[in-house]
């Protein structure tokens, strides 16, 4: 077995049956990175019984961080998770640049000096439509690996930047060497998720099903999945965990109990318009008093009414987070 092999196979074991909250990064209102609540967080975080944490991905704005930025996040969370918890740092390119595959590699290239222990590839949507799309996927991906860190592929809605990855593309994704699994984050495509883990389940079981699918977060277990990475996980995080660790105890009254709760939690979060969900996890996160809410900012997402926030805290009250 190879040695990117191997790190696939251990990183699998790491994060199987647990989850991987997708974190965001808190900012001021001047859009400066609150670097006070960020370390609260962090060792909040450590706190909390996850298999490590993913950065720089959508949640944490990585792709509008600047490279200073990214390794002072990744910093954060290595001093806080320690070494012996996973890291998985975002990689992929600004929508708009033209050498997207080499700029995919210089982000992956930071994440592996500092030692990330896998990349979640975000999806090349610059290829979208275009000629030989489904090629240069392959090849974009390739190149991720080439670098010798695990890779998680990214099937994300189009309508949230994402490609609808065809059953013959994803068997060319899963049979590069150093992929070890997916995330799916469909939103509202039950079949599709149905459909690839199928795919998953007959055609290449070593690879693992990662949801990423906070709306039906439960189900999805349910259908296959052996870990989650979510944006959701990064508040009300142990009640998360805590219904993954039923489900795979067998514990099913208490496993739907708790997958209500984490519904509820998700349907006032995970709502329109869909990019407003960086700002209404930070808000959670300041209602769980683990941040100020001076450092409840994101400066690329939409203006999102107090309406929001005083339904987020009437549905966290109610299921006992606060």
């Amino acid at each position: 077995m190879s040695r990117i092999s191997n790190f696939c196979v251990r990183l699998r074991r790491q994060i199987d049956g647990k989850i991987i909250p997708a974190v965001p990064v808190p900012f001021d209102a001047r859009g400066r990175i609150h670097w006070g609540a960020q370390e609260r967080y962090a060792q909040w975080m450590a706190r909390q019984p996850i298999a490590g944490v993913a950065i720089w991905v959508h949640t944490g704005r990585g792709l509008f961080l600047t490279p200073r930025q990214r390794a002072d996040v990744f910093r954060s969370w290595r001093d806080a998770l320690g070494k012996e918890r996973v890291i998985v740092t975002g990689v992929g390119a600004r929508k708009g640049t033209s050498n997207i595959i080499g700029e995919s590699v210089k982000m992956g290239v930071e994440g592996a000096t500092l030692g990330a222990d896998a990349f979640l590839v975000y999806a090349p949507v610059g290829f979208r439509g275009g000629p030989d799309q489904d090629r240069k996927i392959v090849r974009h991906h390739q190149a991720m690996a080439n670098l010798g860190v695990p890779l998680i592929l990214f099937y994300l809605y189009e309508a949230a930047g994402g490609i609808s990855y065809s059953v013959p593309l994803l068997k060319r994704l899963f049979s590069i060497e150093g992929v070890a699994g997916i995330k799916m984050a469909t939103l509202d495509s039950v079949m599709t998720y149905q459909d690839v883990s199928e795919l998953i389940q007959r055609y290449f079981p070593d690879q693992m099903l990662v949801t990423g699918e906070d709306r039906m977060l439960g189900y999805t277990f349910m259908r296959g999945a052996r870990s989650a990475l979510i944006g959701m996980g990064s508040a009300c995080t142990r009640l998360q965990t805590q219904m993954v660790e039923a489900w795979f105890k067998g514990a099913s009254s208490r496993f739907l109990k708790l997958s209500g709760k984490v519904d509820a939690f998700a349907e006032a979060t995970f709502i329109h318009p869909m990019e407003g969900y960086i700002q209404r996890m930070l808000w959670a996160l300041a209602l769980s008093k683990i941040i100020p809410m001076e450092a409840c900012h994101d400066p690329w997402g939409p203006k999102i009414p107090r309406s929001e926030f005083e339904n987020l805290k009437k549905v966290m009250r109610k299921i006992g987070e606060i």
